[in-house]
């Protein structure tokens, strides 16, 4: 029968006679292994002992993450050893994700992208309204021939023979024998405001359009103002047009607006020349 004195004491036994006081945590590596040994108490005031085995591996990271590896610790977390701490630091799992395609998709046979063009319908995506060609209408190359004249007379008369079969409405421009422009522009004489419309050029970027109501109003009755602004930033391109009720209070504006100094720029002010059709 064994002797008493020869039975060894528990770990738990040494802690209580220790006075309460718990152990200071351990960390032993060997063979690859890092053994972490911690003591504290549970839900039940009972002392328990902890302990963590983690397996050392040498991973490649990119350079950004070895940096931030590198930051010192601060706050409550600032003296404590590198790596993380398990009181402040809650290390999950890696979650790794699965891309599924459907099923259709992986039958397919796999084709190059070549063939894949070429077993494609070609569809046109924009047609000339002249000619009734695959290109844009302000280019196409008949647009100033007879060849584009009859061409808008067949698509007018086949519109109105259409229209008066579905019953459907038809443009005015399009009716039989009214008077159509194969340019797209409207004839000389056709806009009456330009005649007392007036262009302002080196405006300040910052300009707004009350800034040129306060600018042209004591000339006399304003029909329309345009201030062009820039469509990404909404800041003005430094021109503006002003179209006047009367030619005379155009006349005056420009009299006395043109070699002003307005917002540190001198302005130019002249009369507003209408695009003219080729």
């Amino acid at each position: 029968m064994p002797v008493a004195d020869e039975i060894q004491s528990s770990w738990a036994d040494e802690v209580e006679i220790d006075q309460g006081a718990l152990p200071p945590p351990s960390e032993v590596v060997e063979n690859g292994l890092k053994i972490v040994t911690e003591y504290k108490y549970d839900n039940d005031n009972k002392k328990v002992k902890i302990v963590r085995t983690y397996k050392i591996e040498k991973r490649v990271v990119s350079k950004s993450i070895a940096k931030r590896k590198m930051w010192n610790k601060f706050g409550d977390s600032a003296g404590d050893k590198p790596g993380p701490n398990p009181a402040t630091t809650n290390v999950c799992e890696d979650v790794y994700m699965q891309f599924i395609t459907s099923k259709e998709e992986a039958q397919r046979p796999d084709e190059g992208d070549l063939e894949a063009l070429k077993a494609r319908p070609t569809k046109v995506l924009f047609k000339c309204r002249t000619c009734q060609g695959e290109h844009w209408t302000s280019s196409c190359p008949f647009q100033h021939t007879q060849v584009a004249q009859a061409k808008a007379s067949e698509a007018a008369k086949a519109a109105e023979a259409k229209a008066s079969t579905t019953n459907k409405y038809v443009a005015p421009n399009m009716r039989e024998g009214a008077t159509r422009s194969t340019t797209g522009r409207e004839p000389p004489g056709a806009r009456r405001d330009d005649l007392a419309a007036i262009r302002i050029s080196n405006l300040s970027n910052f300009a707004v359009e009350a800034d040129l109501d306060d600018l042209v109003k004591g000339f006399g009755p304003v029909h329309k103002l345009y201030l062009a602004k820039e469509k990404s930033t909404g800041q003005c391109k430094g021109f503006a047009y002003v179209h006047f009720k009367f030619r005379a209070d155009a006349a005056k504006a420009i009299q006395t607006l043109n070699g002003y100094g307005y917002d540190h720029l001198i302005l130019n002010v002249e009369w507003s020349k209408p695009p003219q059709s080729n």
